[in-house]
């Protein structure tokens, strides 16, 4: 994907880049180490500052690099990454760690130009969506359920997709529409869009 066609979203546009519920990918560096996992579990919680929640495992690489250096960033993988966010959601960041190597490298993952809000954190090229975090500090919440909390700092999208705010997948190609997964490195697509409107009192 061309750097072109990505666009700053305002902070306070940012919850809609989840309100769908897609599958994300949380990515996280600490210590010259770096990881990417999937996570189907994530959900914006508030407006003002924006924040989200994202279950990550305790058992996971990622969760140690994000424990150590209290940043992440969530990406919202599109059709054309769905082969991406299967592998990299059932392989071993450890393992390749321990072989001196990472994910990004193991699989040839591109990602973009490092920013600011990133803290370093890669960002995974192709993506339609993502989101810069830095964790709202809660150890027994997330020892309890490995439950992360945290803060939007800076946001980005793919303007082909989210434009005028909110996401417009309507006539985009199936290889820009994101992940929603079923299990079993099985997905859905999101498809038409319907509009709601209030009923008045009977």
């Amino acid at each position: 994907m061309s750097d072109a066609f990505i666009q700053p979203v305002p902070l306070a546009q940012a919850s809609r880049l989840l309100n769908h519920g897609p599958t994300v990918l949380v990515s996280a560096a600490h210590g010259g180490q770096r990881n990417v996992m999937a996570a189907a579990w994530a959900m914006p919680l508030d407006f003002t500052p924006p924040k989200v929640a994202v279950v990550i495992d305790k058992a996971t690489f990622t969760r140690a690099l994000v424990e150590a250096s209290g940043v992440l960033v969530l990406q919202v993988p599109c059709a054309a990454q769905a082969d991406l966010t299967t592998t990299v959601g059932n392989t071993s960041g450890q393992a390749l760690a321990e072989a001196g190597r990472d994910k990004f490298s193991a699989h040839h993952i591109a990602t973009l130009a490092d920013d600011p809000a990133t803290a370093g954190v890669p960002r995974v090229a192709g993506c339609i969506a993502w989101l810069a975090c830095r964790v709202i500090p809660w150890p027994e919440q997330q020892a309890a359920h490995d439950l992360f909390l945290a803060e939007v700092v800076a946001a980005w999208a793919d303007a082909r997709v989210f434009v005028d705010g909110r996401w417009r997948f309507d006539g985009a190609p199936d290889a820009l529409r994101s992940l929603h997964h079923l299990g079993g490195g099985h997905y859905l697509l999101p498809g038409a869009a319907v509009s709601g409107q209030v009923l008045a009192v009977s």
